[in-house]
């Protein structure tokens, strides 16, 4: 039974998405002290609460995949959330305006058998995992001016949004998936560029890590899991009626235009 506090944030959270509102991050309003634990057993009850509402989880996805963003945030691992049915949009779709929309490209895997950790590792990934494809994340936080803790962001769901992905699936054999650059377009200029190392060094390590992270809960990345790995480019801001491109190689092109 979830507390009363986790409730409370949760609820804080479910209504800011549904509403397409921002509000000011839980650690200034509910509970400034909230630990990276409590945070995800928010995370837990808001997954709960979509799974209850009808909703599907399409997968979990990965953040602060960067030694960078981990210095800034001033944490040691990264993140998880998950991606629902209701979040997909086709490629060349439009994608709704949310709160305060930003993209950024990733490499997705398709999970051909379960993944238990702990001790998983990068190459064991890869040996499980179907085909890899692109995607478009567009992540909008709920928080004022994207203004938040590392717990903050874990208690939102790791700002997941919407997800667009490519039609283009490769065996991971095929690619040296390190290598794989990507760059991000927004009307037709280059906003930002990055390869598959910006990843922890590999997109599958991502992967492994999740394992590893959800084993000290007793759960495992399910075979027909569609995950991202994390961010190639860095998060671009996007504006009603921008067309956006994201170009792979060898993974081809990934398109949305952001409506109203």
């Amino acid at each position: 039974m979830a507390s009363e506090i986790i409730k409370q944030i949760t609820d804080y959270l479910v209504s800011a998405e549904v509403e397409k509102r921002e509000v000011v991050k839980v650690t200034s309003t509910i509970k400034p002290d909230l630990t990276v634990e409590e945070a995800y057993q928010a995370q837990e009850l808001l997954v709960q609460t979509k799974l209850d509402q009808g909703h599907r989880i399409v997968g979990p996805k990965m953040g602060l995949t960067s030694k960078a963003k981990w210095d800034q945030m001033g944490v040691s691992e990264p993140i998880y959330g998950y991606v629902f049915d209701y979040m997909l949009v086709d490629n060349g779709g439009v994608v709704p305006f949310q709160i305060h929309p930003k993209v950024e490209a990733e490499i997705a895997f398709l999970i051909g058998e379960d993944i238990e950790g702990p001790g998983i590792t990068g190459a064991q990934v890869l040996a499980k995992t179907e085909y890899v494809l692109p995607a478009l994340e567009i992540i909008d936080s709920r928080y004022e001016n994207f203004n938040f803790t590392h717990t903050d962001v874990i208690a939102d769901n790791a700002s997941t949004s919407r997800v667009v992905f490519g039609n283009t699936l490769k065996k991971p054999s095929e690619l040296d998936l390190d290598l794989v650059g990507a760059t991000l377009s927004i009307n037709g200029q280059i906003k930002d560029l990055g390869a598959g190392a910006a990843v922890l060094g590999h997109p599958a390590n991502a992967i492994a890590v999740l394992a590893n992270m959800l084993a000290r809960k007793g759960q495992k990345i399910k075979k027909g899991d569609l995950i991202l790995s994390g961010a190639l480019t860095g998060a671009i801001l996007l504006n009603v009626g921008d067309f956006v491109s994201g170009k792979f190689d060898g993974l081809g092109e990934v398109t949305f235009t952001m409506g109203e």
